[in-house]
């Protein structure tokens, strides 16, 4: 088994071996065996001592990473405090982050740096010498900054470029309203460097504040307390107390609107979708009773969603007490909330307990579909978690088919060195880790594992975790306790799904595949079978189109149920995979799919439907589309198309 756990650099010190005496102390051994003794010092030590506000006698022991250019374990960042002037004339932010240090006799600290002009450095107040090290196209730069043994802060004086890949502006015609232009950064996985310098690893968990000056008529919110209206002057204060990953800082800025949906939940948009977010958004309350029901206390007071523009590249980002969120998810009936929930359960596994490198992504995300699921479960019934759950294990098996020639990236635990983090953030991670979890619990016993992640939660809140952490901790509190047999190993260390994986049903999936039998014997569609569908039930039924289907009964269901014009962006795209893959080209679905590609940045459908023009021998199609689409697509997107088709501008 890989070993890469997190290790805690302690100083012995008299209250630590007042400790261990008392523990070998006759009175104690004669209860507990000395064996026991030992692992419960090694779980304090490993998953107790993750306090940020511990004192300097060390420095915590952070594991190598390779997505970083930062030595923590030399000098370390502990918080920042930014002073933003947001400029949409000339698309720049011009920024000093003053940086609270920690440090063991280190000579200089370093940072991670990515198309930024640092203009000045200073420590402790006065100028100090820095270097950017050489480029690297994943990596950036190294800042590396020269500090004495008494250094306490730095300060960079810096600017954004134009190649800073974090922040997409957006010109008025891209935005809901078409009336004001709109910004918004993406940090994750290793983009924020690109609009801060800043330690740009996972495990580097800091608090921040920020001062951000924007146009007066405009509204500035960010990952940290917010304000709910705007400013006369357009400036704006935030704090975030809690400790968080560097990829977590965000920031937005646009013509926003508030409506509360609780005391401690709410939405962002522009005017024009406020009131839509607003209803298809107003479970979110139950949402958070339900999760909080499940594994504990909601830790970040405020839990809001802002809709962004549709150039957004994910479904949802969980930037702490303000989750990013696409509009493609505003079905008009709540039917593609769970993308909420999944948000959501991220303030646990992630936000909370978060992966410690880039290699061990899985635990923010299988955790996370995982926990969605549940929550979906308690508010909407099995049948509709379960159906969610089978959507997943399709992609996953779609995944695993397009990785048979590097079986490797079939693991939950990955080796990304000298590979961009983004190539590992697929089905893998999300629903195979799903499928790990699913299948620990029916091994265990719904109780038993959720009282485990209860205290897996509370545990190692506020902390980070490796995958061999991890598996540690689950032996110690889940498998060995109750003497369950579990093979994790092959789970976690080796490609491909094991035979023991739960298997998911759905009686509701049956019936789809049965009713869709029926009208294709038949050449006739009896819509009334279809009535009080959920997405669900209707993506399952286009994705499960045989091979053999005909342009006839392609065009029969298009003429049934509108799919060519569906405004569920789920539903569409799936339908326009099926046309692409299926040379359907009736009721003006070519057009419409440009149309989609065009307005749509959301990298999951974006890069559906480009694979399946690939798939399909439709290059040449493709990249005329992608011409007229690319400049509306945030960087996260645009890189993962241009690898896609071979783009070269």
């Amino acid at each position: 088994m890989p070993s890469n756990r997190i290790e805690v650099n302690y100083t012995p010190n008299e209250d630590f071996h007042l400790l261990t005496n008392y523990l070998f102390s006759t009175h104690f051994i004669f209860t507990i065996m000395r064996q026991q003794i030992l692992l419960f010092v090694v779980i304090i030590l490993t998953f107790g001592c993750k306090d940020h506000e511990t004192s300097d006698m060390s420095l915590p022991k952070y594991v190598e990473e390779t997505h970083s250019y930062a030595q923590p374990n030399i000098a370390v960042i502990k918080h920042l405090e930014l002073n933003l002037d947001v400029d949409f004339e000339t698309e720049t932010i011009e920024g000093i982050a003053n940086y609270e240090i920690s440090a063991e006799n280190a000579s200089e600290i370093v940072l991670d740096s990515k198309y930024l002009d640092i203009v000045k450095v200073t420590s402790d107040g006065v100028d100090t010498e820095f270097e950017l090290g050489p480029f690297d196209q994943q990596l950036g730069q190294a800042l590396r900054i020269k500090i004495s043994e008494a250094t306490k802060h730095i300060t960079i004086h810096y600017k954004t470029t134009a190649q800073t890949e974090a922040l997409q502006w957006l010109d008025p015609q891209q935005t809901a309203d078409k009336t004001h232009p709109f910004l918004f950064t993406q940090g994750q996985a290793i983009l924020t460097r690109t609009w801060i310098p800043i330690q740009d690893s996972p495990q580097i968990r800091i608090t921040y504040n920020a001062t951000v000056k924007v146009p007066s008529n405009l509204l500035a919110v960010m990952s940290a307390e917010n304000p709910k209206n705007k400013s006369a002057d357009g400036s704006y204060y935030f704090k975030m107390k809690q400790p968080i990953s560097p990829y977590l800082i965000a920031l937005a800025v646009g013509n926003l609107e508030y409506q509360a949906v609780s005391e401690r939940t709410g939405v962002y948009a522009e005017k024009s979708m406020i009131e839509k977010a607003h209803a298809e958004f107003n479970d979110m309350e139950k949402m958070v009773i339900a999760a909080e029901n499940l594994y504990g206390t909601y830790d970040w007071e405020q839990f809001d969603v802002i809709v962004l523009p549709p150039s957004f590249p994910f479904g949802g980002m969980e930037n702490p007490r303000l989750t990013f969120a696409t509009p493609t998810v505003i079905a008009g009936d709540k039917s593609l909330t769970s993308l909420i929930a999944h948000e959501l359960a991220h303030s646990w596994s992630g936000n909370l307990v978060t992966n410690a490198t880039w290699n061990d992504f899985w635990l923010n995300e299988g955790f996370t579909v995982y926990f969605e699921t549940r929550i979906m479960e308690a508010l909407y019934g099995k049948d509709r978690a379960n159906m969610i759950a089978l959507i997943g294990r399709q992609d996953l098996e779609d995944e695993i088919e397009g990785f048979k020639g590097e079986p490797e990236m079939t693991k939950l635990k990955l080796d990304l060195t000298n590979k961009n983090p983004d190539d590992g953030m697929n089905s893998i991670a999300y629903d195979k880790g799903y499928l790990f979890l699913r299948t620990l619990e029916e091994a265990a016993g719904r109780d038993k594992f959720d009282s485990f992640l209860k205290t897996y939660f509370k545990t190692n809140a506020f902390s980070t975790i490796t995958t061999e952490g991890f598996i540690d901790y689950l032996n110690v509190h889940l498998l060995e306790p109750n003497a369950v047999e579990f093979n994790v190993d092959a789970w976690v260390y080796q490609p491909g799904i094991p035979k023991n994986q739960a298997i998911i049903v759905s009686d509701r999936f049956k019936n789809v595949e049965n009713r869709l039998q029926d009208f294709i014997s038949k050449k006739f569609v009896e819509v009334a079978k279809t009535k009080d569908w959920t997405t669900q039930e209707w993506v399952h039924f286009i994705r499960n189109f045989p091979e053999t289907i005909t342009i006839a009964d392609l065009k029969r269901f298009d003429v049934a149920f509108d799919f060519t014009n569906a405004t569920n962006s789920h539903i569409a795209m799936v339908w326009y995979e099926q046309a692409i893959n299926h040379d359907y080209h009736e009721g003006n679905v070519d057009q419409n799919i440009e149309d989609f590609l065009i307005r749509v940045g959301r990298r999951w459908y974006v890069s559906t439907l480009f694979k399946a023009y690939k798939r399909n021998g439709k290059v040449d199609e493709a990249l005329a589309i992608y011409e007229k689409s690319r400049d509306n697509y945030h960087s996260v997107t645009v890189n993962t198309i241009d690898a896609l088709l071979d783009y070269k501008k």
